[in-house]
């Protein structure tokens, strides 16, 4: 087929729609729902979300948690230094981080928290910007420990924050899902589409005969890279480590292969379509033990879903790779979803819905 221009996944949109804050309550947001079959719009609010569900359906949803890992500290010679931690390279010990400003920062630099709870040096500076750095901790924790007290949340770079203690606090809070686990930190970025869950939704959920299952996807910065290649196809997809517990594959293949009416299986976000869609690319059954892998997969139309029957997320910015996304899914094998996924973001733009990581939410059926 010809090649997909990126110009396809461009829109225009109205700065104040661009969400700086979440919603008063996390279920209060607006939910755009997209029926494919009957292809029509419906607008609702996400505490409506159990009324388009029913009994066998499971949520799978991404339980990583998005550690704080802006980290400030000042060199020897008392210039600042702003460390976003990315992954760990070598333990709990060396780390791939983002360092301002990277260019007075060369290997052997020495750099520290003001009150030198951490102390952080420069080994290794890599051509894509990124660089190693080795930590120590004053008191031999971990580093998460240290950046869980000291960090600040690495926010997106269209939302803008005076940086005021009430601001982090609830940033801590907000900008992490309800169903995060602590001890899987390995997040840059949340998972949105998971933010409008509120405990009290789940128990609704679970009363009316909706299940749960979890993947681990380890966000990162990358989902924030736009398409600058002219075609879609030119693009390099970033890579993300995730884990498929082996109860959640159970689930993937029972569902596909159960005879009558089976429970749908809804990904909660474009980053649990893209474990479940990675991991069904190279196998057939579920394992015994969970698994562990990279994901690799760039989905754009035309493409079919093995294991996503219906899909919650956000709105995405222009040219991005979740917007490809998002349009092969509300046309599997075909890219007539191209043009429909830029009605329903005219559409979303005109009754002013609220767009990006603490904005609204779409539920495609």
């Amino acid at each position: 087929m010809p090649s997909l221009s990126t110009d396809f996944f461009d829109y225009a949109l109205p700065e104040h729609l661009v969400a700086q804050t979440p919603a008063a309550r996390r279920d209060a947001s607006r939910l755009l729902v997209v029926d494919r079959a009957a292809h029509r719009l419906s607008h609702h609010t996400f505490a409506d979300l159990p009324d388009f569900l029913r009994p066998g359906d499971t949520l799978i949803r991404n339980n990583a948690a998005v550690l704080p890992a802006r980290l400030h500290a000042v060199r020897r010679t008392g210039g600042q230094v702003e460390c976003l931690l990315l992954r760990p390279h070598d333990g709990e010990s060396v780390w791939r981080c983002l360092l301002r400003p990277g260019k007075k920062l060369p290997p052997g630099t020495v750099f520290a928290s003001p009150d030198a709870e951490f102390t952080g040096e420069v080994i290794e500076k890599s051509p894509d910007g990124s660089a190693l750095v080795r930590f120590t901790t004053r008191t031999g924790e971990p580093l998460t420990t240290v950046a869980r007290r000291l960090g600040d949340v690495p926010l997106p770079p269209y939302i803008h924050r005076a940086g005021t203690a009430a601001e982090r606090a609830d940033d801590l809070v907000r900008y992490q899902t309800v169903y995060a686990d602590p001890a899987r930190s390995v997040a840059a970025a949340a998972p949105t589409a998971g933010l409008h869950f509120t405990p009290e939704l789940f128990a609704r959920l679970a009363a009316a005969g909706v299940g749960t299952a979890d993947v681990t996807l380890h966000v990162g910065l990358g989902t924030f890279k736009p398409i600058t290649t002219p075609t879609v196809e030119a693009h390099e997809i970033h890579r993300e480590i995730y884990e498929l517990p082996a109860a959640t594959q159970r689930i993937l293949f029972g569902a596909h292969q159960e005879a009558s009416a089976p429970g749908r299986r809804i990904a909660v976000g474009t980053t649990s379509v893209r474990t479940i869609e990675d991991f069904l690319a190279t196998h057939d059954a579920a394992l015994t033990t969970d698994f562990f892998g990279e994901a690799s997969l760039f989905i754009y139309p035309p493409r079919p879903f093995r294991g996503v029957d219906a899909l919650i997320t956000n709105f995405h910015q222009p040219r991005s790779t979740l917007l490809c996304l998002v349009a092969a899914f509300l046309a599997p094998d075909s890219t007539d979803g191209i043009g429909w996924l830029r009605e329903i973001y005219a559409e979303a733009i005109a009754r002013e819905y609220r767009f990006f990581s603490y904005g609204d939410a779409m539920l495609i059926l």
